[in-house]
């Protein structure tokens, strides 16, 4: 199992272009399920979760071809409607096939998925919302069981709490549903409004992108159509934070400012500048010390919980103290053990966590133990003095593409080591 060695101290000093969003890319590779035609999309991110959607597609019976970030995607008439525990158990996202299968063919059997070990997030709200569209549930063995053989029904459905993967679900189901849906509550964030965009392109009828309540028309049936992913706004949170824990000058090209607001504003408090630039924008640390800034995690646009464990590595170096407060997951504290081992002092407390600045961190062995808790501790292997080592790195691969690569572009002394 491969490592990632740093060798920490340095200033990061370059230019970083941004990959396309994996939590915008593996609800549109889904999409695909809706109609025979191809769906073409463009800067896909070449990352495990994607490989592992594609594999699960396939198994669907839905052709998939790669070339660059170009992934092509048809899903002809009379492909499985079963998605197998073995690789629904890899990813949580696999649920998102549950929708346009149930949508296009009335029946739908996909096994309770899987994912990082950051609480529980259960997939109650995308069936009862199924339910209310006419659906029939059932669950037996580890396996969902869901049929509309007359087709679902467009209702009103009030989300009891904001979820991304019930708003993708429902937001795919309720495109070839009979008559109107109405998703009120629902979650705003970019990727949801990527989706309703390319959803657009293949012929649906939503109304309010954007917004926290969707109005759908279903349609007899989509069409084909070509989209390009929008950037990764967790990836350029994560290397604005990279540049300015190492009090570095980082730009961040084909970053778009607007989906990462939140981050701006609470870095801006931290003593760092954001500024626009041609492509995109740049990130510079002020001649000074990190001023330690509190932040609470929240539905967008506010602070997105992707970042809770990047945030925390730069708080662990600043002057003064922070309180993190994390609202969308439990159990998603599991980087303070690790951050620890290098020196840091964070107590948690329930759902918050007071980290104390110190002046510098160490390097240590640590370990990664999901996704972007394992990025967290890169980012403070980059400001820590000495050798730091993450283990268990398979959880970087699923979300960052060529993340050596682009740091030690940019002046970092960071390799991977195979175990």
């Amino acid at each position: 199992m491969d490592k990632i060695r740093i060798r920490g101290g340095r200033q990061l000093d370059g230019v970083i272009r941004i990959s396309g969003a994996k939590n915008a890319a593996l609800p549109l590779m889904t999409a695909a399920l809706l109609t025979p035609d191809p769906l073409v999309l463009t800067n896909v991110p070449e990352l495990a979760d994607i490989s592992t959607m594609g594999k699960l597609l396939v198994e669907l019976g839905v052709g998939f071809e790669r070339i660059d970030d170009k992934v092509t995607l048809t899903a002809p008439d009379g492909g499985s409607t079963t998605a197998d525990y073995d690789l629904v158990r890899k990813m949580r996202a696999s649920v998102l096939v549950l929708g346009p299968l149930l949508a296009r063919h009335g029946v739908a059997k996909v096994s309770l998925p899987g994912g990082c070990a950051i609480g529980a997030r259960p997939v109650d709200l995308h069936l009862s919302a199924l339910e209310a569209m006419g659906a029939e549930i059932k669950l037996d063995g580890g396996y969902v069981y869901a049929s509309a053989p007359k087709g679902l029904i467009g209702t009103r459905i009030v989300f009891p709490k904001v979820s991304v993967g019930a708003t993708e679900n429902l937001l795919m189901a309720a495109a070839l549903a009979k008559g109107t849906t109405v998703l009120a509550n629902a979650a705003r964030e970019p990727e949801i409004t990527d989706l309703a965009e390319c959803l657009v392109k293949m012929g649906a009828r939503i109304e309010g992108i954007g917004s926290d309540s969707l109005t759908i028309t279903g349609v007899d049936g989509l069409h084909g159509a070509t989209h390009a992913v929008v950037p990764d706004r967790i990836e350029t949170g994560t290397y604005a934070i990279a540049a300015a824990i190492t009090g570095g000058s980082v730009e961040l090209k084909g970053a778009r400012l607007d989906h990462v607001q939140s981050l701006a504003q609470t870095l801006a408090k931290a003593r760092v500048d954001v500024t626009l630039t041609p492509d995109g924008f740049r990130v510079v640390r002020r001649n000074n010390r990190i001023r330690g800034v509190d932040v609470m995690t929240e539905p967008f646009p506010g602070f997105p919980t992707d970042m809770q464990a990047q945030m925390m590595s730069l708080m662990t170096v600043a002057e003064g103290a922070a309180m993190i407060t994390e609202t969308i997951f439990e159990n998603r504290f599991m980087h303070v053990p690790e951050l620890a081992r290098m020196g840091a002092d964070v107590t948690v407390h329930h759902s918050s966590a007071l980290v104390r600045g110190v002046e510098t961190l160490r390097g240590a062995q640590v370990m990664a133990t999901d996704l972007r808790a394992s990025v967290s501790l890169v980012l403070a292997g980059l400001a820590a003095e000495g050798e730091t080592v993450v283990n268990r790195v398979y959880h970087l691969d699923r979300g960052y593409e060529k993340l050596e690569q682009k740091l030690a572009a940019c002046g970092a002394d960071i390799e991977r080591v195979a175990a």
